[in-house]
């Protein structure tokens, strides 16, 4: 009898095998109100967030990005904006929200420059080192297992590759974290209800934020995939953090 291994899905504890189906669940089912939804979330800072990412990465023209957990194509977009010119994969657990990217004004202008693919982080469908740079927003702490999805970005990064992940973090300032959490617990879910009809999914992501690793924990877990200069700068006093690794 093979022994039972589980995980948590916010603050239940479930099998892993079942992680997957049920972070399907609640991206299909805030798909169609998920970029107001981060607006309203945020009060509109995560555009901030993202821009500060893009300027850390600084894309430059003929890049090829893979964009995991890249949803709606916010992360792709500015890239390519950005780049001038390149070629980005938007890869996604849940198609529903690959189809909402794909119907985003953007996306028709840069239709050449676009591959939007259903895929899982763990299982990357793509040969080693074939991409310039990686970026995952707002998703690896959904993933099963985070170290493997990094690890999987490490195996299909070019040699001088880079590796972008922005991710809500933690307030290292005891009482301010409090207030975070008060607000999070409090605000978000009765939001998700009244903005996307989906009280759970958004009890959900606010749950999932508190069990994601401080950034000392996940600066580590960059390293043990085999990254290298890798650090981390912290956003809206750590509400978000931004850590980066070069595949060297």
């Amino acid at each position: 009898m093979t022994e039972r291994t589980t995980t948590h899905f916010g603050n239940r504890t479930v099998d892993e095998d079942e992680k997957a189906g049920l972070v399907q669940g609640v991206f299909g089912s805030v798909a169609s109100r998920y970029d107001v939804m981060n607006d309203v979330m945020s009060v509109g800072i995560h555009r901030l967030w993202k821009d500060a990412m893009m300027d850390w990465l600084a894309p430059r023209p003929g890049q090829k990005l893979l964009d995991v957990a890249g949803g709606t194509g916010d992360i792709s977009f500015r890239f390519l904006k950005r780049a001038g010119s390149g070629h980005a994969t938007v890869l996604d657990l849940t198609e529903p929200m690959l189809i909402e990217g794909r119907q985003r004004a953007e996306a028709a202008q840069m239709e050449d420059s676009l591959d939007w693919i259903v895929g899982d982080a763990m299982a990357l469908p793509f040969e080693d080192n074939t991409f310039d740079v990686y970026t995952i927003s707002f998703g690896i702490r959904n993933v099963t297992r985070p170290q493997e999805a990094l690890n999987e970005a490490h195996r299909v990064l070019k040699p001088g590759g880079r590796l972008m992940v922005l991710e809500f973090s933690q307030i290292p300032n005891d009482m301010m974290q409090k207030a975070y959490d008060l607000y999070s617990f409090n605000v978000i879910p009765r939001m998700g209800q009244v903005i996307a009809n989906d009280r759970d999914s958004y009890q959900y992501l606010v749950e999932s934020i508190r069990k994601f690793p401080d950034q000392e924990t996940f600066l580590g877990m960059v390293k043990d995939a085999g990254f290298d200069q890798a650090k981390y700068r912290n956003l809206s006093m750590g509400i978000a953090c931004l850590h980066s690794g070069w595949k060297l």
